[in-house]
C-alpha cells in the first residue's frame, strides 16, 4: 500500500490543476508547469483536492511518484524553489554575463554554462550563486551540472558545494 500516492493533495488559491486522459497541467501566479501520466495512473480534482488512484498493483511503482511530483508542480507554481551554491578556492569565482554563468575553477580557461530557459540565477557576491526556478527538477539539475565542474575535494574543500553541504575532511600526509 503507498501511504505518498493514497495522500490528498489541497489545491491553494489561485492555482488551477486541469486533467486530461494521459497529463496533468497545474496553472498558478508563478508559471504554468505539465507533466505526462503513466498508464493506469487516474488524477480526479474535486474542488480544492486531488487524488492519485492506481488502476492495479502493476503500476504500483508509479503511483506515490505521481502523486510526489503533482505535489512539488503545485509548490513550484505558487513558492518556487531555490538552491545555493558556494565556491571555494583562491581565484575561484561565479559570474553571470547575460544567459551565461561562467565559472573560473582552476582550470586554464573559465567554463561557460547556457543557463536553460525556465532557470535564473542571482550571483550575490563571486563565489555565491542561487538558482531558481518554478520546476524541482530542472533547478536541482542545473544545480548538480554546476557542482559537477569542480566537485569540493576532502582535503583542503576547494570546489563547488551546496550551501548546506558538509564535505568530510581527510587528513592529509603526516611529515615522518
Amino acid at each position: 500500500m503507498s501511504r505518498i500516492g493514497n495522500r490528498i493533495l489541497t489545491i491553494p488559491e489561485g492555482v488551477e490543476v486541469t486533467t486530461s486522459e494521459n497529463s496533468v497541467t497545474v496553472k498558478g501566479p508563478k508559471g504554468e508547469l505539465s507533466t505526462e501520466l503513466h498508464k493506469g495512473i487516474h488524477v480526479t480534482v474535486e474542488g480544492n483536492q486531488l487524488t492519485v488512484t492506481r488502476e492495479n498493483d502493476s503500476v504500483k511503482n508509479f503511483h506515490g511518484t505521481v502523486n510526489a511530483n503533482i505535489n512539488n508542480m503545485i509548490e513550484g507554481v505558487t513558492k518556487g524553489f531555490e538552491k545555493g551554491l558556494e565556491i571555494l578556492g583562491v581565484g575561484y569565482r561565479f559570474q553571470a554575463k547575460g544567459n551565461k554563468l561562467v565559472v573560473t575553477a582552476g582550470y586554464s580557461h573559465p567554463v561557460e554554462v547556457d543557463v536553460p530557459a525556465g532557470i535564473t540565477i542571482d550571483v550575490p557576491s563571486n563565489t555565491e550563486l542561487t538558482i531558481k526556478g518554478i520546476d524541482k527538477r530542472l533547478v536541482g539539475e542545473f544545480a548538480a551540472n554546476i557542482r559537477k565542474i569542480r566537485q569540493p575535494e576532502p582535503y583542503k574543500g576547494k570546489g563547488i558545494r551546496y550551501k548546506d553541504e558538509v564535505v568530510r575532511r581527510k587528513e592529509g600526509k603526516k611529515a615522518a
